[in-house]
């Protein structure tokens, strides 16, 4: 019956049926009202005809979706072409988004099944959005500029116009891509033109230079949040765009030497590294900084440092330059905050720090707490012998794999009141521990002398290498002395002498310095066996323009408590470090593996090593023939890329 009604009938009048019911809807897209029922029941009788019980919508869907998805197709071909010509392309953006969706809710309202608004809305997303993908898209960097702008108001359109295209083109397959890249370059041009615009600053001061780089890190995120709400894919772009601009080593570098064929040359890496570890001393030490700062707010900014710490790719840097200035805090007692420093150690654990640097920074403390109990033990057993003298002096026992920054010590001619201690320490504390031996490292050592003159009396704080050097006018206060006396006086090598003596005669804090001397040179390099020096007899602390007949001033200054050797080869012991990192990393990688390609090699390595810094391809391709040259490996016959552990 339906089938004689079919092609008796309704194949007659079905393309009237049709073209009235789209007219209609045509019609409402142009704003007119009518009885949507009546289209209604042209879809409904479209379905109900239909004989085919295995596919009940096989008419509906040959006859009224097609000439649905047609007229809406031919209807916005001309309507976009003609909005975007007139208004231009945000206007058409927000026209657009618009019109998406009032043909959403129509296809629910006329269409008969969600398969038929999906494919009413791809229609739509077609005609719409991907034939003119090129002209909106290239709207973006424009408007990444524009978001980056002081004017709020400015800010807040630019970052309405690229939710809205994120929105449109996140309806294209892989549309979004171009936005991403336009991001990342949006992120790294601005954030190295915002360092380089104030490089001059930043690279002088740790403080200005990570609150920079947080500043930077906050605005980008602050974009990825209100413009494309935190999607994964901006967010990952916006970490590889953070690191590249973070890793840069345009602004200022940290040359690391390398030896090649006995040749050192240096590797340029980023110095952010250090300049993060120097802005958490300056946190974490009684600086003016951490003095204006509640405790809570030097831990915000901790774990700030921590934030951006993330984004670095040599971290074994930051940790040299962490330990060297945690050591100089525990040994000068200079910490603002105990428990601080402690949960700092546990917070570099949390952000994935190698385990055993952060083991060894918990040695470090419980060291210090053990030294404590054994100074006050020490105290009270030579306090009767001592007396008050005993009081004055604090030892700290330290142990050498968690400290040492390099088995170099430096010999010095002690003044005798240290020296005649150093046999009485050595035989308390085998008492203690029989069996150990203590080595010690004056280069780590200070303490407090006392300077008295004409002007009046001071308290001095100094290293045990300006002490020595004060020590050789005790007896013989007026005198001048050559620099090769004091060189014979102190035993001192001559980098850690001249480098103490300047210490003593241009310090900056001081208008009248400790010691004088002439001729006058501009650097320390520059003094000869013939330069003479003098204490100055009218040294004072000076304030406010006014002369102080007391105080006590701290010499030691940013002076390192290392030789002047061991800072020179801090670099080169990065370097030598990582060496051994990244043979000891391919030796795991082949005992576990027994067989691997050099591309699977390189992805292994650096998935193992990203936490400490990233082996480049040289470095691997060096110790992989080391390693083959030594028998810990071999090439496979026939392919050169193909490595076998051997056993």
């Amino acid at each position: 019956m339906l089938d004689s009604w079919n092609s008796s009938i309704f194949n007659n009048i079905k393309q009237r049926l049709q073209d009235s019911a789209m007219k209609l809807v045509q019609s409402e897209r142009n704003g007119e009202a009518f009885d949507s029922q009546l289209v209604i029941g042209v879809r409904e009788s479209y379905v109900n005809l239909c004989s085919n019980f295995e596919d009940k919508l096989q008419i509906y869907r040959e006859n009224f979706e097609k000439a649905y998805l047609e007229s809406t197709e031919t209807f916005y071909k001309v309507m976009c072409a003609q909005y975007l010509s007139s208004n231009g392309v945000q206007n058409y953006m927000r026209y657009a988004e618009q019109k998406l969706r009032e043909e959403e809710v129509r296809a629910n309202k006329y269409l008969e099944s969600e398969e038929s608004v999906r494919l009413l809305v791809e229609c739509c997303v077609k005609t719409m959005v991907t034939t003119y993908k090129t002209t909106i898209l290239a709207e973006c960097p424009k408007m990444l500029v524009k978001a980056n702008l002081s004017d709020s108001i400015a800010v807040q359109s630019a970052i309405d116009e690229l939710k809205l295209m994120f929105k449109l083109m996140d309806r294209v397959p892989d549309e979004v891509s171009p936005m991403l890249h336009d991001l990342d370059h949006h992120i790294v041009s601005s954030g190295l033109a915002d360092m380089f615009a104030s490089a001059e600053q930043v690279t002088q001061d740790s403080e200005k230079y990570v609150e920079h780089l947080l500043d930077l890190f906050t605005r980008f995120s602050t974009l990825v949040t209100d413009a494309f709400g935190d999607d994964p894919r901006f967010l990952t772009v916006r970490d590889k765009a953070f690191k590249h601009v973070v890793n840069d080593t345009q602004v200022f570098r940290l040359e690391l030497p390398t030896k090649q064929s006995g040749v050192i040359k240096t590797q340029p890496e980023s110095k952010c590294p250090e300049l993060l570890a120097n802005y958490c001393d300056m946190l974490l030490r009684r600086t003016p900084l951490s003095k204006r700062l509640t405790s809570d707010e030097i831990e915000a900014k901790l774990r700030d440092v921590l934030l951006v710490l993330k984004y670095i790719q040599n971290k074994d840097v930051f940790m040299r330059y962490h330990k060297a200035h945690l050591t100089r805090r525990l040994i000068l007692d200079t910490s603002a905050d105990s428990d601080k420093e402690e949960s700092m150690v546990e917070w570099l654990r949390e952000v994935g720090m190698p385990a055993d640097f952060v083991n060894k920074l918990a040695r470090m403390f419980q060291d210090i707490k053990v030294s404590e109990d054994l100074n006050a033990h020490f105290k009270d057993e030579y306090r009767t012998t001592r007396g008050s003298f005993a009081d004055s002096i604090s030892i700290k026992i330290l142990n050498a794999g968690a400290w040492a920054r390099g088995s170099e010590r430096v010999a010095v001619s002690l003044p005798l009141e240290l020296e005649d201690y150093i046999p009485e320490v050595e035989e308390f504390y085998k008492k203690k521990h029989s069996g150990r031996k203590l080595q010690w490292y004056h280069h780590m050592s200070n303490g407090t002398i006392t300077f008295a003159n004409d002007a009046g009396c001071f308290d001095l704080d100094v290293t045990t290498f300006q002490m020595a050097v004060l020590f050789a006018w005790n007896q013989r206060p007026h005198d001048r002395i050559t620099y090769e006396n004091l060189r014979l006086a102190t035993e001192l090598p001559d980098p850690e002498l001249k480098r103490t003596l300047w210490s003593l005669v241009a310090f900056p804090k001081l208008k009248k310095q400790v010691l004088q001397y002439e001729p006058v040179v501009t650097s320390a390099k520059d003094f000869d066996l013939g330069t003479n020096f003098w204490i100055n007899q009218e040294f004072c602390l000076v304030k406010s323009n006014k002369s102080q007949k007391r105080g006590k001033i701290n010499l030691i200054g940013r002076l390192q408590l290392s030789t002047e050797r061991s800072r020179e080869e801090d670099n080169e012991g990065i370097v030598q470090l990582r060496i051994l990192r990244v043979q000891e990393a391919i030796i795991k990688i082949l005992k576990m593996r027994k067989k691997i390609t050099n591309a699977q090699l390189q992805t292994e390595l650096i998935d193992i090593l990203k936490n400490m810094f990233l082996p480049t391809k040289k470095m691997i391709k060096e110790q992989v023939e080391w390693l083959i040259e030594h028998k810990y490996l071999r090439r496979d016959d026939n392919d050169l890329n193909v490595f076998y552990y051997i056993s």
